[in-house]
């Protein structure tokens, strides 16, 4: 798959590329945010969630409830999705390491990683649930992606990642982002129980 890197891409591996490619697709959804024609999430079906009075150091929520009562929550920290009657998997920014709970939804409101319920990698039985998520995740953000091209167009997203790609943080160029997580969900969906024991 492609590897985020400042000289274009390269094969490398699955988690580390992941990690890579969510770590920039956070900043992205930050700037998205921040887009002066208005807030692209909200556009795009998020409801916003601002913090409580006394959480000024936290910023908004924002969460995008899709078919079959599917849930995306996304975090400057991570990301967390969940699906009914099958549980929910959380992706810290910086280690691409699902974590796994059988709860659908949280118990309250995730401003900080301290408000998540308590995650483990899926056991033995749950693997393949926990799988399952995954593959339904990384799914999204691509089409996510291929979206924001389609509507916005390539300059858009070039411009959102012009701060990032500066210093020494792994960058992909706008042209390759999206194929970046297809590749990624390819790779995942041929050995995903693998990438889930190993992370």
């Amino acid at each position: 798959m492609l590897k985020p890197n400042r000289n274009g891409p390269a094969r490398g591996t699955c988690l580390e590329d992941g990690a890579n490619l969510l770590s920039q697709q956070i900043w992205c959804w930050g700037q998205d945010i921040l887009r002066p024609e208005g807030n692209w999430l909200i556009e795009s079906g998020f409801e916003r969630t601002p913090p409580p009075d006394g959480r000024d150091d936290c910023p908004s929520l924002y969460t995008l409830t899709m078919s079959g009562r599917r849930k995306i929550l996304l975090r400057g920290f991570g990301v967390f999705y969940g699906a009914p009657g099958h549980g929910c998997i959380y992706l810290p920014r910086y280690k691409f390491a699902p974590c796994y709970t059988s709860m659908a939804t949280l118990d309250q409101p995730l401003w900080s990683p301290d408000d998540l319920p308590i995650m483990r990698q899926p056991a033995q039985s749950k693997r393949s649930i926990c799988a399952a998520l995954l593959v339904g995740l990384i799914d999204w953000i691509w089409r996510y992606e291929a979206h924001i091209v389609a509507c916005l167009g390539i300059e858009y997203r070039r411009s959102t990642l012009l701060e990032w790609g500066e210093g020494s943080r792994p960058s992909i160029p706008a042209e390759d982002f999206a194929l970046a997580w297809r590749e990624l969900l390819l790779d995942i969906e041929s050995d995903a129980g693998a990438i889930i024991s190993n992370a």
